[in-house]
């Protein structure tokens, strides 16, 4: 027998499931694909999105069980480096 193990989100085969949306959230996703054919995609990349929001929130959650509460002012400062990164605006100083 061999053993595989699961695909993570966006990988393996498509399988077709049955969802209950509100209709106002359809309206606002086929507002912004403006194709009908999108739709999928659209709701795959949203639920994409919030499983990396859950992981992360699940990763923190163990970091601060371990270590304590994060520093609010070494996440802000963490968060304007990343930015900085991102956006090729480092200056070239290291520590």
């Amino acid at each position: 027998m061999t053993t595989t193990t699961d695909p993570t989100p966006g990988e393996g085969p498509t399988v077709t499931k049955s969802v209950s949306l509100h209709e106002g959230t359809v309206g606002a996703i086929l507002h912004r694909v403006k194709n009908p054919r999108g739709f999928s995609a659209y709701v795959e990349k949203a639920v994409q999105r919030q499983i990396e929001q859950d992981m992360l929130g699940e990763l923190v959650a163990a970091h601060e069980a371990e270590h304590g509460p994060l520093d609010p002012a070494r996440v802000t400062e963490a968060g304007e480096e990343l930015m900085a990164a991102l956006h090729g605006d480092r200056t070239g100083d290291s520590e």
